[in-house]
């Protein structure tokens, strides 16, 4: 992989097709979708990638079957559709779960009804998962005994699915798409100003995007060119589009997400969906051995947001009141937080905007084009939906003028996906020959899963250049930490390949590390400090100390 300051002089150095700004998951899957077509992209993120909204959801890819009570089968149809497309494309790192639902006696709906809904969603989801399945009181209570079932009426089990690593870890995937289809990526740049010049329809001097950028890290600008701009700032697009002169049709609301990490309150690996005090649906669910409870929807007016004391107590009270706990859930449970907003698209007419809908909006994505300007704004969208998104932007790149390839450059003529199952049973077989899942048999970790799975998923063909290191040492399949089944491969892949700046980045973005453990327990790890001389070398000292200041 090039190293940093040549990809910054490139960037700075080439006319591209197409600059993407946001590092989330829609400009995540705009760049992976046009490089996969043959457009030259540029991809910037003023952070790290993901580190905004795409790092703080429920880690589910659900085809939205609360959107049934709203009567959106076009949007629920088309969200499943985009579900089981993940699943066929990604089959490690997107995986079905069963969710086991309870309706109380006073909810809104009969639990028969709710349980049919479920049946419809199976339908509109081409009956590509296990069939739902309607429960008793008694029969909830044999299944899953930590569910509080004295108001109960009844219950139902269904299947959605849910991302095996974490959201980050899947956004950095589709970064890592695009780079190896020849995009020019780099977090930590940021858009100064976007301006529009040149003379248009003149050969000499045609018009193109001027994006003046910096180098957070150096304090180092440069100018970015492309004849396309995508604004895929997710709920800063408001922003970055005023301070570009951009006018649009849509504008985004913010709804506050908040969900807490406690030690596994159940051994069985299901989501458990319960409703909150407010009506909305509420999770508990399976994060390795450790359970994220929530969530939260709070209406708020600035995207910057942090978690409160209010809604850790809402989040404890509705866990505690669907769950028999002893003793039940505190504040000192509490391993870790999520906390973002989902950047909610309406019209600016207002349309959405009243209070008595706001539960009701969808994460639907919309897409505003300016013909003249040559400039793309991405508005909503959620995880789920991030396959149309790439798709739409694709389609919409081509008619603005920039030649798109036919045929995409991914497996199975697609821009993206897992590679073959003969390639993923070659690895196994030459992490087999190399003794790789040895070393954690032999610790105290023999619980986790191999690390041969763990390594196909999160690197897909580059867990070979993983393998390479182990041959050439084989103390590099050893653990780095003894509270985490990472391995010191991994750290040298990282250090070389995955763009990794600060601890955070590593331990919350391209692991899900920092949400299974404590700081406090990362901090006081043996091997934190070797780690950090691993990955960042003479600057190991400054990032373990920026850690350690939260």
């Amino acid at each position: 992989m090039k190293r940093r300051s040549a990809r910054l002089a490139e960037l700075g150095r080439e006319e591209f097709d197409v600059a993407v700004i946001g590092g989330g998951i829609n400009g995540a899957v705009a760049a992976a979708a046009l490089a996969g077509h043959g457009v030259k992209v540029a991809l910037i993120e003023k952070e790290d990638f993901a580190s905004g909204v795409s790092s703080q959801s429920s880690n589910l890819a659900w085809g939205g079957i609360k959107y049934l009570e709203s009567y959106e089968i076009g949007l629920v149809r088309k969200l499943c559709k985009s579900r089981n497309r993940l699943t066929a494309l990604f089959p490690s790192a997107v995986r079905e779960l069963r969710f086991l639902t309870v309706v109380n006696k006073e909810f809104r709906f009969p639990a028969f009804m709710v349980f049919l809904g479920s049946v419809l969603y199976w339908l509109l989801g081409s009956f590509q998962t296990q069939s739902p399945r309607y429960l008793s009181k008694r029969k909830i209570r044999k299944l899953e005994p930590v569910l509080e079932t004295a108001n109960a009426s009844a219950g139902f089990l269904y299947s959605d699915c849910h991302f095996e690593d974490n959201d980050a870890r899947f956004v950095f995937n589709m970064v890592r798409t695009a780079r190896a289809s020849g995009a020019v990526v780099a977090n930590y740049v940021s858009a100064l100003s976007c301006e529009r010049s040149g003379e248009p329809n003149s050969e000499s001097n045609r018009e193109q995007w001027q994006v003046q950028s910096r180098d957070e890290l150096t304090g180092d600008t440069f100018t970015i060119k492309a004849k396309v701009l995508i604004n895929a700032c997710g709920p800063f697009v408001d922003d970055l589009n005023t301070r570009s002169n951009q006018t649009t049709e849509h504008q985004h609301l913010f709804s506050k997400g908040v969900h807490l990490i406690v030690s596994g309150v159940t051994e069985q690996r299901r989501v458990l969906t319960l409703f909150a005090s407010d009506g909305r649906p509420f999770f508990v669910i399976p994060m390795g051995d450790k359970t994220c409870v929530g969530t939260t929807d709070t209406k708020v007016g600035d995207p910057d947001v942090g978690v409160t004391d209010e809604d850790r107590q809402f989040i404890l009270d509705n866990v505690n009141a669907g769950l028999v706990l002893d003793p039940p859930l505190g504040l000192n449970d509490i391993i870790a937080e999520r906390c973002g907003v989902r950047p909610l698209a309406v019209r600016k007419a207002g349309e959405g905007d009243d209070s008595e809908d706001w539960l009701q909006l969808s994460r639907k994505h919309e897409l505003d084009i300016d013909s003249e300007r040559a400039h793309i704004s991405i508005f909503g969208g959620k995880l789920t939906d991030c396959l149309n998104v790439g798709d739409s932007i694709v389609e919409e790149v081509s008619k603005l003028g920039v030649e798109t390839s036919e045929q995409a450059s991914g497996p199975n003529g697609y821009w993206c996906g897992e590679p073959s199952e003969q390639k993923r049973l070659d690895f196994m077989l030459a992490a087999q020959a190399l003794e790789l899942d040895s070393a954690l048999l032999n610790s105290n970790q023999a619980h986790t899963e191999s690390a041969s799975e763990r390594l196909w998923r999160r690197y897909g063909s580059d867990a070979f250049e993983v393998l390479k290191l182990v041959e050439a040492d084989p103390a590099q399949k050893e653990p780095a930490l003894s509270c985490s089944p990472i391995l010191r491969c991994e750290l040298e892949y990282a250090r070389h390949s995955e763009m990794v700046v600060t601890l955070d980045d590593l331990f919350r973005r391209r692991t899900r590390i920092s949400q299974l453990s404590r700081r406090e327990e990362l901090l006081a790890d043996a091997g934190i400090e070797a780690l950090c001389a691993q990955l960042f070398e003479d600057g190991a000292q400054s990032a373990l100390e920026n850690y350690s200041r939260g």
